[in-house]
């Protein structure tokens, strides 16, 4: 999909705030500036987080409360042995929601099923956005945006 404004955007991470459940993994990925720190702040918004969400690049893993409870993730600083030493298999197969910044660098820790978002700058205001579903329920999801966004 093209997103021509930020309000396009957020209207996509409210709507995948309202599908999301226990278990969900959204990998974010894109080149600096692209808007994965955007993305995850609307979705924690619509998620039902209060406060302030920022990029968690020095911390690795930030938790906040909502709906269901958000693991904000950046492993943009991590090796993929790093990232493997850290467990964050505990926080995949946990009770909340992980949003992970810079997937695309431990792809092989990830689970089989979760949903991949590909953020790219057209211009200062629009971006194009990729979304690709592992497994069957993301691949409904993917089915259902299609439908929604063409």
């Amino acid at each position: 999909m093209i997103s021509s404004s930020l309000e396009q955007t957020e209207a996509l991470a409210a709507w995948l705030a309202n599908k999301v459940q226990p278990g969900t993994v959204i990998g974010l990925d894109g080149d600096l500036g692209a808007g994965k720190t955007a993305f995850s702040q609307k979705f924690a918004k619509h998620l039902g987080v209060s406060g302030v969400v920022n990029s968690p690049t020095f911390t690795i893993i930030k938790e906040y409360e909502g709906r269901l409870p958000l693991y904000h993730m950046d492993v943009y600083r991590l090796s993929l042995d790093e990232a493997d030493e850290l467990g964050l298999d505990e926080y995949f197969f946990g009770e909340g929601v992980c949003l992970v910044e810079w997937s695309r660098l431990i792809t092989e820790l990830l689970p089989a099923a979760y949903l991949h978002i590909l953020i790219e700058t057209m211009d200062e205001s629009q971006r194009t956005i990729t979304i690709t579903g592992h497994g069957e329920l993301y691949d409904k999801w993917c089915r259902e945006l299609k439908e929604k966004w063409g």
